[in-house]
């Protein structure tokens, strides 16, 4: 049985299969680069990355492309009127905008990696697809589905789109209805969107063009230009993102990218919810975001993290707060410690009813997941196994044999889930730089020699409440973690 989601476009839950019949391709929106990732962004980007490790646990290679905004743009007029991220950024913290995109990226980047998320096959900067993005406008424009304000501004005709509101459920003449005392001057309908912006005097990121003059790029047009330039012709597969997204940037994508090519442009749209923070979504602009550095400067890691948001399906809220992380840390740590008791056992056999538990565990975990990506079941499944296996180590009905099998389905949930091999890593990795350790230790050494033992005290119990242990013995002092 194939992996089967639920189709924002269809409303239905639909088998996903590639439809070359060879590799899976995937959009999925990345980071506007202007400030860092908060938790409630990376559980839109766990989203993908659950994806493309439950299609390659079943065998289908996957590309991947996730987009890097570093183009300020004029958000949808609708709602965020004049805002222009990377310039706001820029000003703030007196960089350009490129030394701002190059910073947050490599935070992204950074927190992506924490978080054991799959790197994506192709991370595109919406300033390298500029050519791109003119040529569907010029495109659209040619096709009748845009036209060029007085302005010099560049808009999409929605009226042009049959198909418009088929992913959100909008109308026209709702959307129409709610602009009402909103409406640009320049446009011929309140709902038409821009694709291109005329440049005022002072922008700092602006290009120019053959028939407009200098400008800058919609919100919107930049992941259909590099939808289309990267993942080959259209229908995509699948194009993922936050719920927040479904209007009116994936709507508008829709229309943009149908417009000018004739063909669907994603046979799957997949979206997640909300992390919320005190009955309001986690977000910027209400100021109640959280950071992987704030969650370790808690005390977390971001192996807690990443289970934390694994405990809840994608398709519902979740509420992030400090007790919640608590308690993902405590769940991940019961697993850690039965693996751990695993590798304790040493009496030879094997016991073909814990062959058989561990079998039905394994298709469990593989139903659920294979049924909307349905970790909570998935690891109830796991949590199972795990109390009947501790009850058998503890009446020891577990031998050798039965601990190669158990390892072997841990190793393949974690394929999916990959959140153990994360603590493993964090487990091997010292929360103090090793060179650091090394140079504390010799300076403890040199105090202890001169008998200083205060200041040996000192470095020892400064590391100790940095999570690394100093033992001695007659060989040396070697370290290890708390």
């Amino acid at each position: 049985m194939t992996l089967q989601l639920r189709n924002t476009l269809t409303r239905e839950v639909e088998p996903v299969e590639p439809i070359d019949g060879e590799r899976l391709r995937m959009y999925s929106c990345g980071p506007t680069v202007y400030r860092y990732a908060h938790v409630g962004n990376l559980r839109t980007f766990l989203l993908a990355d659950l994806i493309r490790r439950v299609v390659l646990y079943h065998g289908t290679p996957v590309l991947q492309v996730q987009n890097i905004t570093d183009v300020g743009h004029l958000r949808d007029e609708r709602f965020d009127r004049g805002e222009d991220r990377m310039l706001v950024a820029a000003g703030l913290e007196h960089k350009t905008p490129a030394e701002i995109a190059d910073a947050y990226e490599a935070a992204f980047h950074a927190d992506a990696a924490l978080l054991n998320l799959l790197p994506a096959h192709v991370y595109p900067r919406a300033t390298e697809h500029i050519p791109e993005m003119l040529e569907l406008a010029e495109h659209l424009v040619d096709a009748g589905h845009a036209y060029v304000s007085d302005a010099g501004n560049v808009y999409y005709s929605v009226a042009s789109f049959p198909g418009y509101g088929a992913l959100s459920g909008n109308t026209l003449d709702a959307l129409r209805a709610g602009h009402r005392g909103e409406v640009e001057a320049d446009k011929r309908d309140p709902a038409d969107f821009a694709l291109w912006k005329a440049a005022g005097e002072g922008r700092m990121l602006k290009w120019p063009t053959a028939r407009w003059g200098e400008g800058y790029p919609g919100w919107h047009l930049e992941c259909s230009a590099m939808a289309l330039r990267l993942l080959g012709e259209p229908p995509i597969d699948i194009h993922a993102g936050g719920i927040d997204l479904i209007f009116p940037h994936h709507e508008n994508e829709i229309a943009q990218s149908e417009g000018a090519t004739g063909r669907q442009f994603s046979r799957f749209w997949v979206h997640v919810e909300y992390l919320i923070v005190d009955e309001q979504k986690m977000s910027k602009s209400l100021g109640n975001t959280y950071t992987i550095p704030d969650v370790v400067a808690k005390g977390f890691r971001p192996s807690a993290v990443r289970y934390l948001l694994l405990s809840a399906h994608y398709r519902k809220q979740l509420n992030f707060t400090w007790d919640s992380l608590a308690a993902a840390e405590k769940a991940l740590q019961r697993l850690s410690d039965f693996l751990v008791r695993v590798e304790g056992v040493t009496q030879p056999g094997s016991h073909a009813e814990l062959a058989a538990r561990v079998e039905a565990a394994r298709t469990a975990f593989a139903n659920a997941m294979r049924d909307d990506l349905n970790t909570a079941a998935a690891l109830g499944a796991i949590f199972e196994l795990v109390s009947d296996l501790n009850s058998a180590i503890d009446a020891g009905g577990m031998g050798t044999d039965d601990v190669a099998a158990v390892k072997a389905a841990f190793a393949d949930f974690d394929r999916v889930l990959g959140v153990l091999s994360l603590r493993r890593a964090e487990e091997e990795r010292p929360p103090v730089p090793v060179d650091e350790i090394e140079r504390m230790i010799e300076d403890r050494q040199a105090a202890r020699r001169r008998r200083d033992f205060a200041a040996a005290d000192r470095i020892r119990d400064d590391l100790a409440a940095r999570g690394v242990l100093l033992e001695d013995s007659a060989a040396g002092t070697r370290w290890k973690r708390k």
